[in-house]
């Protein structure tokens, strides 16, 4: 975790969402320039995990952390107007059983509909989805897309996004073309791959 502490402080980034963590069950770490909020799996190491590295000078607006599982968390924030409701996810392959995608996108729906209306939401992490440039999914994707068809993942979580009025944020900006041939670098383009708000 330090070495991740310590890339971000080198961006502009305040809030980090992370996958892979691989710990056991729940908590909080506080250090001296950051904070990790993290949920894993409650009976083993080694397996998902995922958590929000966040800086110290937006701790304060913390409101908590509401872990789930070892691929689901949400962390909300106090807003000025509004409050913010980040959840950080980690799907299933495409090659998974459907059933447990169909698991991991129902607890995805169960946490959105908890989420007060006025919070403004954003999913972050790695959905193992590719998105397409289909008419089927314009009213949540854009013309920037890395790929031209989506496949099982990309459907489910386009879908996922038109049922809760979200849009997939990777698709709207056009991508440098470094990335799109070798892949995400950077951090910060890691970070944002699959955001929705």
């Amino acid at each position: 975790m330090q070495e991740i502490a310590e890339q971000i402080q080198n961006t502009t980034l305040q809030i980090v969402a992370l996958q892979e963590i691989r710990w056991k069950v729940y908590g909080h770490i506080k250090k001296k320039d950051y904070s990790l909020y993290y949920s894993c799996n409650p009976d083993t190491t080694g397996q998902f995990g995922t958590g929000f590295l966040i800086k110290k000078e937006i701790e304060k607006n913390i409101l908590g952390l509401e872990p789930y599982n070892e691929r689901l968390s949400k962390l909300r924030i106090k807003g000025k107007y509004h409050n913010l409701s980040l959840i950080c996810a980690h799907a299933p392959t495409e090659d998974s059983e459907n059933t447990v995608k169909e698991q991991f996108f129902e607890e995805l729906q169960r946490i959105q509909d908890r989420i007060p209306k006025l919070d403004a939401t954003v999913l972050l992490g790695d959905m193992n989805a590719k998105i397409g440039l289909e008419d089927a999914y314009s009213s949540v994707t854009e013309k920037y897309s890395l790929h031209k068809e989506s496949n099982g993942n990309g459907e489910l979580i386009c879908e996922y996004a038109a049922a809760n009025n979200l849009c997939i944020m990777s698709t709207k900006f056009n991508h440098k073309k470094s990335i799109k041939e070798h892949g995400l670098r950077q951090m910060e383009i890691h970070v944002t791959r699959q955001i929705m708000c």
